[in-house]
């Protein structure tokens, strides 16, 4: 089976507290640095599927975002909004995390993560 590929920023600590917390459960991976290769809008179109919203995937508290501002957000459709994500990774809650089932996870909370991906 395939791992995980962590679209992570080296200087997010959040990326680098997921990265530790793969590395002790032993969990293999790929980082990808996602300011320099954003997530396509392939793999973006599959995350907001499973999630059914785009809003959890935006890195809310972040320049990129706080510059477009929540309410152009709020304006955007799916498809803008998606594309939006796709050219400029620091928009994207992080890390995110493509599992080797096909299921995404975006941000790191450790309690979540066990849960959904102990077997």
């Amino acid at each position: 089976m395939a791992g995980f590929t962590v679209f992570s920023y080296p200087r997010c600590s959040t990326c680098r507290k997921a990265l530790a917390w793969l590395e002790v459960e032993g969990l293999k991976h790929d980082v990808i640095d996602i300011t320099l290769a954003p997530p396509s809008l392939e793999l973006l179109h599959l995350a907001f599927r499973q999630f059914g919203q785009v809003k959890p995937l935006f890195n809310t508290s972040g320049q990129s975002y706080r510059a477009i501002g929540a309410e152009a957000v709020k304006k955007m459709s799916d498809e803008q909004a998606l594309q939006a994500l796709a050219a400029d990774g620091k928009l994207i809650k992080r890390p995110f995390v493509q599992c080797p089932d096909g299921r995404f996870l975006v941000g790191f909370k450790p309690e979540v993560w066990s849960e959904l991906l102990r077997h």
